[in-house]
């Protein structure tokens, strides 16, 4: 049996944390290690107890969550971090998704879909939610309308391969859809964050879909 994903929860509302911490009771391949109430907090925790994923509200004093996030992507890249948030701002979206974080949930969302979620998120995939992508997708259309769109720096195949990632498909998945090794997957995701300076598979969906890319 696998170890359990280790998380830090970072909220700054109690009924919110004690609300997951019930939830992560439930599940023996969950492990709550530590809570933090703002940015700042997390950023001491993470270092003292290296959660393999952050759990990260945006609105928080302090320090909000996506300053946090910029910081710990450039301090600890390969740690998972989603979004869970009541705010439903496209804004906001897609910068904590362009910041590195591989999940954006809204607080009301189910039980199941949450622990897919960090589950995917912990596997180091991007599992977003239909309702998500579409904003993603819809902002980036009111976004370009008098904007210039950019111009495709993806190859054929790294285009078909992000639309699959968009689609929330693993690489497992696209290799065998495309005919190619999972390896090749990897190689085809590595230059395409190299292409649209990000390094995550969130990341690479939500710039290539303000972008006018997707």
């Amino acid at each position: 049996m696998s170890a359990p994903i280790r998380i830090l929860i970072v909220d700054d509302h109690l009924i919110i944390r004690e609300g997951l911490r019930l939830i992560f009771d439930t599940v023996p391949e969950l492990e709550l290690v530590a809570e933090a109430v703002n940015g700042q907090e997390a950023l001491v925790h993470v270092d003292a107890h290296l959660p393999d994923l952050v759990l990260m509200d945006l609105q928080m004093p302090v320090m909000d969550g996506i300053t946090a996030i910029e910081t710990l992507r450039q301090t600890h890249p390969e740690l998972a971090i989603v979004i869970l948030t009541t705010y439903k701002e496209d804004d906001l979206l897609l910068r904590g998704l362009k910041a590195g974080a591989r999940g954006y949930l809204l607080k009301d969302t189910d039980r199941e879909t949450l622990i897919n979620t960090i589950q995917a998120a912990a596997r180091g995939e991007t599992l977003l939610t239909p309702d998500i992508l579409n904003r993603v997708l819809n902002y980036q259309q009111e976004e370009t309308v008098s904007k210039n769109i950019v111009d495709n720096p993806l190859s054929e195949r790294e285009f078909e391969v992000l639309e699959m990632v968009a689609d929330g498909a693993r690489n497992k998945e696209i290799a065998y859809k495309l005919g190619i090794s999972e390896r090749t997957v990897k190689a085809h995701l590595s230059h395409i964050f190299q292409k649209l300076n990000v390094d995550s598979r969130a990341g690479a969906v939500a710039t290539a879909a303000k972008s006018g890319i997707l």
